[in-house]
Formats: structure tokens, sequence, C-alpha cells
């Protein structure tokens, strides 16, 4: 699968990329954000991957987190996608913040016009790990995942679903319990339909 860089800038001795890629999983083309450590010009380095929320892209974490200095120094390398489909010209993806463009809730939709994108676990879990291992020098017995809001939702339920994938995972403020809070209700509905006993 082919990457295009879209930017390169030497940060802590390494260097914060971002690349653009044809996604098979989500049908659209995707950006994702990779701070690669100055350790990893010399061996492969274990892979923590962070999951933003509601509304923020692939620049969110690298502008906002200042997680760099700490990754160069433990040789970490930090992967941080965005976080739904861009411009799949499904009718009603851009009328609100917190469903449809930016808000994919890291789930796999099954109700239409979503379910041929919005299949944002999928994604997460088997798409990006392999494209990111078979081209940066990682360690893939050695991933992990943390998230923000609709990000920790995403974080909690990816590694929760997958027991063993990764060695840790944090929540920061997450969407813990997205079936009983109105941002939950909204794009689970929207995503997974009207049967809630399908959003568990």
């Amino acid at each position: 699968m082919a990457l295009k860089q879209v930017s390169s800038n030497k940060c802590f001795e390494g260097f914060q990329k971002v690349f653009e890629h044809d996604s098979a999983e989500l049908k659209c083309k995707m950006k994702f954000g990779i701070y690669l450590p100055p350790k990893a010009e010399t061996g492969k380095c274990p892979v923590l991957y962070w999951l933003s929320g509601l509304t923020c892209t692939e620049q969110n974490f690298i502008t906002k987190a200042g997680f760099h200095q700490a990754a160069a120094e433990h040789g970490l390398i930090v992967v941080a996608p965005d976080t739904s489909p861009r411009g799949c010209n499904i009718e009603g993806e851009d009328e609100s913040w917190d469903f449809g463009t930016g808000a994919g809730f890291y789930v796999d939709a099954t109700e239409d016009p979503w379910k041929t994108n919005y299949r944002m676990y999928s994604y997460i879990k088997d798409e990006l790990p392999k494209l990111i291992n078979a081209n940066f020098p990682t360690d893939p017995e050695r991933m992990s995942i943390f998230g923000h809001s609709m990000g920790g939702h995403g974080a909690l339920i990816l590694a929760l679903k997958n027991p063993g994938k990764y060695k840790s995972v944090s929540a920061f403020a997450p969407i813990c319990n997205p079936i009983q809070c109105q941002w939950g209700k909204k794009a689970l509905g929207g995503y997974l339909g009207s049967d809630a006993s399908k959003w568990e």
C-alpha cells in the first residue's frame, strides 16, 4: 500500500511526519501522523496509537500534546490517525460536529449510508497497524493504545475486545458509557441502527 509523505519536521532529534494513503477499509484517502524517535534510525521501537476525540484530525495530538520529548527519550513511535473518513460525499456527513466527519466513534457502521466508509474500528484494529508495521521500524509485539473523549472510548473498546493485542491501554476523560449519553446515542443510533442491544 503506497504512502505519500505530506510533511516531515525534525523534532527532539526524531521526525514528526504526516502521511496520506488510500484506505481499503474506509474507501477514501486517510492521513495519519507518526513520530519516529531517534532510536528508530537504528532499531525497532514499540508503537503507541493515540485516538483523538470529536472534531479532531491527525493534527490535534501532534500540535497540542507536547509528547515529542518523552517519546524521543523513551524510544516510542507514536501514531495519531484521523478520527473519521473524510470527503466521502455522504449526504449529511458535514451537518453536525458530533456525527459524520470528525466523529467516527471507532465503530464499524452497519447502517446505510455509513456502512461503506465508516469502519474506523477495523481501520484502527487491522489496516493501520499492518500499514505501520510494513513501512516503519516497529516492534509489532509491543503495541499500546490510548485516547481522549471519543478516542478514549475507542481505545477502551479496542483493548477490551482484543485481549492481548495491546500491552497497555489508557483513556483520558473517555466517553466510557456511550449508550447512556447524548453523543453516544446519536452516533451509535446513526451508525449501528435503532436497536440498542446491538450497541453493546
